[in-house]
């Protein structure tokens, strides 16, 4: 049983170190708007693992932006609520796990695709919500075009959750399209 959980927070290491990566790749607009390609692989650990291992992975991707000095801090808070609460909020897509893979075991194709999408925005709405709180509260002076912090921090990480929602959905929608399998861990 040890040796199972080991492999499993193993396992959620090397995701969030994959996010971690991927979210080195330029995909902003400025310093309001990107595509979170971390997303990808954190959404896939959670449903792959469940909501636990989920939130785990997601929490030490936080941590590991402190360890690669990328890091943007106004204050304490500001830094728990973007770096902790923010990244292990991704997990919660691990809430649908054991519906996504009991649709693949029994080979329910449009219902595991539906449940992939709910899951993908459920831990991207998760996620930005808190960045959008974070965005209201702390990064308000640095709104632009004369918006309110309120309005500013909606628009601009309301189009981030957006975008980077969908290219989450499609490429797991093509994972799950190529290799459903890749999503039952080993032995279950």
């Amino acid at each position: 049983m040890q040796n199972r959980q080991l492999r499993i927070y193993l396992e959620g290491t090397l995701f969030a170190a994959l996010g971690m990566v991927l979210s080195w790749i330029p995909s902003g607009i400025g310093s309001s708007f990107s595509v979170s390609l971390g997303m990808i692989p954190l959404t896939f650990y959670a449903i792959r693992r469940g909501l636990g291992p989920g939130i785990f992975a997601g929490f030490l991707w936080g941590i590991l932006h402190f360890v690669t000095g990328s890091v943007y801090m106004l204050n304490v808070y500001q830094v728990i609520i973007e770096y902790t609460i923010t990244y292990a909020s991704i997990g919660l897509a691990g809430f649908y796990s054991k519906d996504i893979l009991e649709g693949i075991r029994n080979q329910k194709g449009k219902r595991v695709n539906m449940t992939i999408v709910a899951a993908v925005l459920v831990g991207a709405a998760a996620r930005y919500f808190w960045h959008f709180i974070a965005g209201w509260i702390f990064w308000g002076d640095y709104a632009l075009w004369g918006l309110s912090a309120f309005t500013f921090s909606l628009v601009m990480n309301g189009l981030s959750m957006i975008s980077t929602a969908l290219v989450t959905m499609i490429v797991l929608l093509m994972l799950y399209d190529r290799s459903p399998l890749i999503f039952v861990p080993k032995g279950k």
